[in-house]
């Protein structure tokens, strides 16, 4: 019996596919919004002021890294909680396919969302003449609230690795 069930457990992983097919959908979505902006941003070009142009690029560059980000988790992820990608004789392996770990995963998306606020950080310093204090208050301890939440998980896993 309990064979049994340690089989149907490990079988279960593949239930996660599915999501990291949707990631996957997600980045395809990604991708429209991103050209949307981009051509956007090209057919105003003349007539946008430099404040605003640089809020669009610093849009696609937000994008750009969450795109970055889906790619990482829907392939680390995959391959760390179902199975091995089989990419043998495949000329563009990504170097980091199998090396980054389910805990080097978790630092990398810390990594990436406190990059991400950054840049919507910027985004809103560039409009602050239009947000209210408080707002912004929240803005700036919410960037906080991730930075120091990816340094401490960095932190807690040096420890725990040293062990």
């Amino acid at each position: 019996m309990e064979k049994i069930l340690e089989q149907a457990l490990y079988r279960a992983r593949w239930l996660l596919a599915p999501i990291y097919l949707g990631l996957a959908l997600a980045l395809v979505a990604l991708i429209i919004k991103f050209f949307q902006e981009a051509a956007h941003l090209l057919l105003h070009i003349t007539s946008v002021d430099e404040a605003k142009m640089i809020l669009s690029v610093l849009s696609l560059i937000d994008m750009a890294m969450v795109g970055g980000l889906i790619v990482m988790v829907m392939m680390s992820g995959y391959e760390n909680f179902v199975s091995q990608l089989d990419l043998e004789g495949e000329s563009e392996k990504l170097s980091w396919l199998g090396k980054m770990d389910s805990s080097s995963l978790k630092a990398k998306i810390a990594a990436s969302i406190v990059a991400i606020s950054s840049i919507h950080l910027l985004k809103v310093f560039m409009n602050v003449e239009n947000i209210d204090n408080k707002k912004l208050q929240w803005y700036v301890i919410l960037h906080m609230t991730f930075v120091l939440s990816a340094f401490l998980m960095g932190y807690m896993d040096s420890k725990t690795k040293h062990k």
